[in-house]
């Protein structure tokens, strides 16, 4: 069955997608985005993800192209005509298009409004869980606004193919300061000896995550110890355990940065206990949401 995409206010043949050359999405990258996730036809985090759409789009001075009610009709309309019950959804907001200047528009211009349905293979993500992933470590080279989730993303592309090329699964950016910041599209965490959860505070280097936003809900409605700071690439390879969180890899373990294995004795390279805690609590929350 062929796919089909929705652009600028037509659902269209996914092959015969298209916007103008003169988007400034596609010439500027002046653009926000989103991903979220639908499992059994549910929509994962709708509500949170809209939310940090407009904050993105408020810091980029683009207004939202439709409300969140009208977003939520064409994403079912979207699993519909392809047929998906389990799927990723991708949104783009550009400003639209205009002559190519670096300036906004002069006048006002409608919004760009893209949104792409992908079927989504929940399995492979559980054996994931299961085995757990490799990271490399890079020096921090993205722009100095990546808690805005706009599609300037060609460092994160950069160092995701420099992971690949090394046979890993996520790069993760390290500051001036040597402390990690995040991954190229994840939120890192590790856990300490005693057990802490430790995860960077939220600030202009990182982004928001939805994930990480629900894991902090569902550990701390478990009582489990957390610390909300910077950490460095030394104190990341010594922690007992490490995870990342992400819409697409939702709580995925970490059994080896830069080649080194994580954690000790018969936890050593693989996911470690607490971990596996917070994937079954996110795992309750995916579950309330979507059903």
């Amino acid at each position: 069955m062929p796919r089909v995409a929705y652009v600028n206010g037509r659902y269209v043949p996914h092959r015969d997608a298209a916007v103008h050359v003169e988007d400034r999405g596609h010439q500027f990258a002046d653009a926000a985005y989103e991903m979220l996730m639908v499992i059994d036809g549910g929509l994962l985090d709708f509500a949170p993800h809209m939310e940090r759409l407009h904050r993105s789009l408020g810091a980029l001075s683009i207004a939202p192209p439709m409300s969140d009610s009208a977003v939520r009709v064409v994403i079912h309309e979207l699993l519909r005509r392809n047929r998906l019950k389990n799927a990723s959804i991708y949104i783009q907001v550009s400003r639209g298009v205009a002559p190519r200047d670096h300036a906004f528009p002069q006048t006002r211009t409608p919004p760009g409004l893209v949104m792409v349905a992908r079927r989504m293979d929940y399995a492979l993500i559980a054996r994931r869980q299961s085995q757990g992933v490799s990271v490399i470590t890079l020096a921090e080279t993205r722009w100095a606004r990546p808690d805005i989730k706009s599609t300037s993303l060609l460092a994160n592309v950069l160092a995701k193919q420099e992971a690949r090329d090394a046979g890993a699964y996520e790069a993760l950016f390290v500051d001036a300061d040597g402390m990690i910041t995040e991954g190229t599209a994840s939120n890192i965490w590790m856990v300490a000896a005693d057990g802490t959860l430790v995860t960077r505070a939220l600030d202009q280097s990182i982004l928001a995550g939805i994930t990480r936003q629900a894991v902090l809900s569902v550990t701390a409605a478990r009582q489990m110890a957390l610390e909300e700071r910077p950490f460095s690439r030394a104190e990341l390879k010594d922690a007992a355990e490490v995870f990342l969180t992400s819409s697409t890899n939702f709580v995925m373990p970490v059994t080896e940065v830069d080649g080194q294995k994580i954690g000790a004795g018969k936890n050593i390279g693989k996911p470690g206990p607490v971990t596996n805690s917070v994937i079954e609590a996110h795992r309750e929350h995916v579950q309330k949401e979507t059903t």
